[in-house]
């Protein structure tokens, strides 16, 4: 059967006369999508982040030092890759005719024998090891000497991959449509054939930054609000400065994160339909795009303030040392999480001189701490299910089975004690300063009781699928509630409910 993107006069060739002729394969970019090494370093950083500090020693040595120093740190034949599947396809094909196919590549000679046993595809394997990077004229020389010029086929995707197509007898090129290598590789080697697989697309870049996440950092705007300034422009433009800045940098971290959760995510039954666990965006990529997401979020925020540029920073911190071990820490992440969501609130702060008052402070801490315990209770539900149908113990982060009934109690009591200091606020002196009629705030109450309480009843009944805030933002009832606390704000702030009562407006 014909794969798409083979030129059919090419895949007659191929299944007529090919089966004589050895055929060589690539891996990095080629057979698995992305590139090993980056595998192998994410795969390392998470298990042992200060070996980040340990990189530049191991460069010293060598580019094919560095793959075997993150060989013998990570064990390949754990590390679960991803293949592009019209190229499996294919090589299957060409060993059931009986064709000799050589793994030819510039990984570690780990990497390549952990893939050639999975597969079982392989006659032998030619790969990076003592000290030599088997990689461009280097392959093209082995290869040659072992097989004569144009004594075999090779299957390329890159540039480095120029020296071996022009001494192969045929150039198989894997890339998407209309890439560039295509069309170089048609005008430097003799016969050339094209598998074309999926390139990365601007929907999966979207997908990766997550931007629906942004929805959390309208924290940054309380403080404007809670203060009665949202008709100053100048505060609104400086919010919405920190917005976007809290954005950016938000999302280069989600992309860390993801790069550092690889393994894991793709082993997870939701997460690894994520852009860089599934593919749809190559993990060489995702440095690219995390580091640019980066330098544009500081470069707005500094437009604003260099205190913000440094607060920003200071978040982009709190979450590399969440993603890198705080994660694994109980009860400490969702600490974290909660005040990842109060440091929104204090950006904001920052941004426009407003200082946050103790009420907000104290309802931030209780309520997001609530949210955060949700969160986690809720993928700890996910995993319990999922762990139900293939009979196995639920541990995940630390958590195990028996710690739901606690995070419910934790999560729940900290809602409440919010309630509780929303309660007092509204009794308080600055309420009575700001409103007309502060009763109405009273109707708050109960309103954040029902939701905080159906959203723990939701989350038990593995309804909530994500951060409970995005969550909200597409739940109608908590769109509605949303909707009446606003409602019952402006009514408070505007009407005077006396003067109604007496007669005198």
């Amino acid at each position: 059967m014909l794969q798409p993107g083979i030129p059919i006069t090419h895949a007659r060739t191929l299944m007529q006369n090919d089966a004589a002729i050895p055929l060589a394969v690539d891996l990095d970019g080629t057979l698995v999508q992305g590139d090993t090494l980056y595998e192998l370093f994410f795969a390392c950083l998470r298990r042992r982040p200060l070996a980040l500090l340990l990189v530049p020693l191991w460069l010293l040595e060598g580019k094919a030092g560095l793959k075997r120093r993150l060989a013998e740190a990570v064990d390949a034949r754990g590390l679960v890759l991803l293949y592009h599947a019209p190229v499996l396809a294919w090589l299957r094909q060409q060993h059931a005719a009986g064709r000799r196919i050589i793994l030819a590549t510039a990984a570690d000679r780990s990497v390549a024998d952990a893939v050639a046993a999975e597969l079982g595809l392989f006659e032998s394997v030619l790969a990076t090891e003592g000290g030599h990077n088997l990689r461009g004229r280097a392959k093209a020389d082995a290869l040659v000497a072992r097989f004569g010029l144009n004594g075999f086929d090779y299957a390329g995707n890159d540039r480095h991959d120029l020296p071996v197509w022009r001494v192969a007898r045929q150039a198989i090129v894997v890339a998407p449509e209309g890439a560039s290598i295509v069309a170089r590789t048609r005008a430097e080697a003799r016969d050339v054939v094209h598998i074309a697989v999926a390139g990365t697309s601007v929907r999966a870049v979207l997908k990766a930054m997550r931007p629906h996440q942004w929805a959390k950092n309208v924290l940054v705007f309380v403080p404007v609000v809670a203060a009665h300034r949202f008709t100053e422009i100048p505060l609104l433009v400086e919010a919405t400065a920190a917005f976007i800045a809290m954005g950016l940098v938000a999302s280069a971290g989600y992309v860390a994160n993801d790069l550092l959760d690889l393994q894991a995510d793709r082993a997870h039954p939701r997460k690894r339909n994520r852009p860089l666990a599934s593919g749809a965006l190559a993990v060489p990529h995702g440095p690219l795009l995390g580091a640019a997401l980066l330098a544009a979020g500081l470069g707005i925020a500094a437009a604003v303030s260099v205190a913000l540029a440094l607060w920003v920073l200071v978040y982009l911190c709190l979450t590399f040392a969440y993603s890198l071990w705080l994660k694994q820490k109980v009860l400490i992440d969702v600490f974290v999480l909660a005040g990842l969501y109060t440091h929104r609130i204090l950006a904001g702060a920052i941004a426009t001189l407003i200082a946050p008052s103790f009420w907000l402070l104290s309802l931030s801490m209780f309520f997001f701490l609530s949210l955060a315990m949700l969160k986690r209770y809720s993928e700890l539900i996910d995993l319990a299910r999922a762990a139900a149908e293939r009979g196995v113990a639920v541990k995940a982060r630390g958590y195990r089975a028996e710690d739901t009934e606690t995070l419910v109690s934790l999560g729940a009591a900290s809602g409440f004690s919010a309630v509780f200091v929303l309660a007092l606020y509204i009794d308080s002196p600055n309420v009575r300063a700001l409103y007309q009629t502060p009763e109405i705030f009273w109707l708050w109450c109960p309103l954040l009781l029902y939701w905080l309480s159906r959203m723990w009843v939701g989350a038990r009944r593995g309804v909530i699928d994500d951060d409970p805030l995005v969550f909200a933002l597409r739940d109608r009832i908590s769109v509605l509630v949303l909707v009446l606390m606003v409602l019952f704000a402006a009514l408070a702030a505007v009407v005077d409910l006396r003067c109604l009562i007496a007669g005198r407006c």
